[in-house]
């Protein structure tokens, strides 16, 4: 992290965003970069949650073979084991804890590798601290098994996953399933600017051999049959990702 400076001024920011979270979650931080892992888990602490340390991959691996923590945030240029081989190998052990990777890379191949390994998010260094805690939240709340409902709905959009069908008022929209998966996860996620990342990870389910290009694409079909020519249902951030709203902005 380039800024620890700018860094130490997000606690507040990080506290805030995960006050309504359960603040018994444990997260192991792994890291070999002491100044970083510290920086890291003393947000974290601060924010109410019970932080784990370990500096490589070996003693990662048995930490969480030994006590699964509620998720992990995972470095992944260690010597020895790096943290996509610690991924791979608690996801062949059958542990499904959630695992945010934390690196200075950012080449596509690099971004496949991970969630191939089986991790749910990827963020790369220099980050916010704000939104690691809101990656954290947003994982650790789809992690506590809360039943998601049969129907989600914004404004005049009515999903109905059983159906497999959309309303937009009284009219049904035709999607393709991909186009009804990126649909109902950005709706149910109404609010949350979400990563070209995190939506491959979630709508194409790591069997996705193209680009984040793809992203793109298929939120322009949604936007054309949705009417969303000015993009003020589905909005970009730019440099960050896309978020779905409600009329005027409400979520």
């Amino acid at each position: 992290m380039a800024e620890p400076v700018q860094a130490l001024r997000n606690l507040t920011g990080l506290a805030g965003n995960v006050l309504m979270m359960d603040q018994n979650s444990t997260i192991l931080v792994v890291d070999d970069e002491e100044s970083l892992c510290d920086l890291v888990s003393s947000a974290l602490r601060f924010a109410g949650y019970t932080v784990r340390i370990e500096g490589n991959g070996l003693d990662a691996l048995r930490a969480i073979r030994t006590e699964p923590p509620d998720l992990v945030v995972l470095d992944v240029n260690m010597p020895g084991m790096d943290g996509f081989e610690v991924c791979r190998r608690i996801r062949r052990d059958g542990i499904q804890v959630p695992v945010i990777f934390l690196t200075a890379r950012d080449d596509m191949d690099d971004l496949r590798t991970g969630f191939r390994h089986g991790g749910d998010d990827y963020l790369t260094k220099p980050f916010r601290l704000e939104e690691l805690g809101l990656r954290i939240e947003a994982l650790l709340r789809r992690a506590g098994g809360a039943e998601e409902p049969s129907r989600a709905f914004l404004g005049d959009l009515v999903i109905d996953e059983d159906a497999h069908q959309v309303w937009q008022g009284n009219e049904e929209i035709q999607l393709s399933p991909t186009e009804f998966r990126l649909l109902r996860f950005l709706v149910l996620n109404k609010g949350r600017v979400m990563s070209k990342g995190q939506i491959v990870n979630h709508v194409w389910e790591y069997d996705f051999d193209g680009t984040y290009g793809i992203v793109e694409t298929y939120i322009s079909y949604l936007r054309k049959k949705l009417g969303d020519t000015d993009a003020s249902l589905i909005q970009t951030v730019r440099g960050v990702g896309y978020v779905i709203r409600g009329p005027r902005g409400d979520t």
